[in-house]
């Protein structure tokens, strides 16, 4: 397997920033924008359930829909593709059950001999709401694959904006997400900096390593 070199993934970290203009003539090829799609496809999550569902976006006029729903932000309209990472709401047995059965679909193993992982994922999603809110763990979980998708994106060469300046109730609404049992947590945009963005020529304000990297023995 061909491996990155680590300076050249530096590079592209040292490379990214949170794009404030996007250029709106240019769009993202359809095999890179596939292969970020099967970046979020595997992103990992806690005990694999990946309780999401992300809706991309890149039909003009609906991207025109969400600026004003957006605190007027343009990216959203200039962009290439618009992610929207929702969450599954209230996890429930059904949803643990539907993804022992891909387990079982894809890797083989008979459903009985998942029982005792089932009865564990069970009484960890059965404890009091103030002691475990399911909805709030599963907005974590978006977080991670939001972070997987940027990184990806950088890798090849292409922008994003993480947005959490949104009406996410709106999104809802708009996106038709309560019907289908999802909500919007965040949005990620991703295309091409514009050739006059100020901000992609400033550098990129970080703490020292010292300052947040500690090494225990």
């Amino acid at each position: 397997m061909t491996s990155m070199k680590p300076q050249s993934l530096i590079a592209q970290l040292r490379w990214r920033y949170a794009v404030k203009k996007f250029d709106p003539a240019r769009k993202i090829p359809a095999d890179q924008w596939q292969a970020l799609e099967e970046a979020l496809v595997l992103t990992p999550s806690s005990w694999g359930l990946q309780p999401w569902k992300f809706f991309v976006i890149s039909d003009q006029a609906l991207k025109d829909k969400l600026v004003p729903i957006s605190w007027n932000q343009r990216q959203l309209a200039d962009c290439s593709h618009v992610v929207v990472f929702a969450i599954k709401k209230d996890l429930a047995a059904a949803d643990i059950d539907r993804y022992l059965a891909r387990v079982t679909e894809v890797q083989g193993t008979p459903v009985e001999k998942l029982a005792g992982f089932r009865k564990m994922l069970m009484s960890s999603f059965s404890p009091p709401p103030e002691k475990f809110d399911v909805n709030q763990w599963a907005s974590l979980q978006d977080y991670i694959a939001l972070g997987n998708f940027m990184t990806s994106a950088a890798v090849l060469g292409i922008d994003t904006c993480p947005m959490e300046g949104i009406e996410a109730a709106k999104y809802d609404e708009l996106l038709g997400l309560p019907a289908k049992g999802y909500a919007t947590v965040v949005v990620c945009v991703a295309g091409y900096r514009a050739a006059d963005d100020k901000y992609a020529a400033m550098p990129k304000v970080r703490f020292k390593h010292e300052d947040v990297i500690e090494r225990l023995p």
